[in-house]
């Protein structure tokens, strides 16, 4: 067990409610275009599947996937839209948990790395990627840049979403590096919003490489969204992949 924070049942059964406009084939497509073409003719696994929002459109295009998932409850979400035998998912942690075979493409999206507390425990992601990918394969990952720019001097909160319906901040542990993103969502319309937070581990991407190379990765691209924008010093997130050595 990682430091990893549990997905309850009540949040892995609204996440695809929740993330349908990001689950859109306008939203969806440039990524799933550009995992497949990493992945080619060979299998690709997924750090933190959760309910298959790429996965399984994946899959469709082909490419055999596997996951790992550290929540029964996003895997059993899976579970009601596509079986085992079909896409395989293992229950455990993603810097880990192994599974059989190797693979051309190892991907975790999201931000997903973040749910990661410790630096260490990144560090052994990179490595647990690096244990599945065959010479020459690719690790992927998905993160956005710490919006440290927008701390006012002595501030330690970020907003990122203020519409009708949800409120959403940050707030920043500077010297652990710990980000807890807050929410304050409206479910209905009798003026209640439900409150909820999550941890994460923020970690710049000259961090991240560094990561890559103690696993053994080296650098191959980075850009800035899925449809390759290049990355420059004002990009909000980034796409970056490294290749084990053929």
């Amino acid at each position: 067990m990682t430091s990893s924070e549990l997905w309850t049942r009540e949040t892995a059964d609204r996440y695809d409610t929740e993330e349908a406009e990001n689950s859109s084939p306008a939203v969806l497509g440039p990524a799933l275009d550009f995992l497949a073409e990493l992945a080619g003719d060979g299998r690709a696994l997924e750090f933190a599947i959760g309910t298959g929002r790429v996965g399984i459109p994946l899959r469709k295009r082909g490419v055999p996937v596997v996951g790992i998932e550290l929540s029964e409850h996003m895997v059993a979400a899976l579970r009601r839209k596509i079986d085992e035998s079909t896409l395989p998912v293992t229950i455990g942690d993603m810097a880990t948990t192994t599974v059989p075979g190797t693979f051309t493409l190892v991907y975790l999206v999201y931000n997903t790395i973040s749910n990661l507390l410790t630096q260490d425990e990144q560090v052994e992601c990179f490595r647990n990627a690096a244990r599945h990918l065959e010479p020459g394969g690719r690790f992927v990952i998905e993160l956005g840049v710490p919006p440290l720019r927008s701390l006012p001097p002595g501030r330690t909160a970020v907003p990122f979403d203020v519409s009708e319906r949800h409120l959403g901040f940050d707030t920043f542990d500077l010297v652990e590096q710990i980000l807890v993103s807050h929410h304050l969502t409206r479910d209905g319309d009798d003026g209640r919003y439900r409150r909820s937070n999550s941890r994460h581990r923020y970690a710049w991407p000259a961090e991240l490489d560094l990561m890559a190379k103690i696993a053994g990765l080296g650098p191959e691209r980075r850009v800035a969204d899925w449809d390759g924008t290049p990355f420059t010093q004002d990009s909000p997130r980034h796409i970056s992949v490294w290749r084990k050595p053929a």
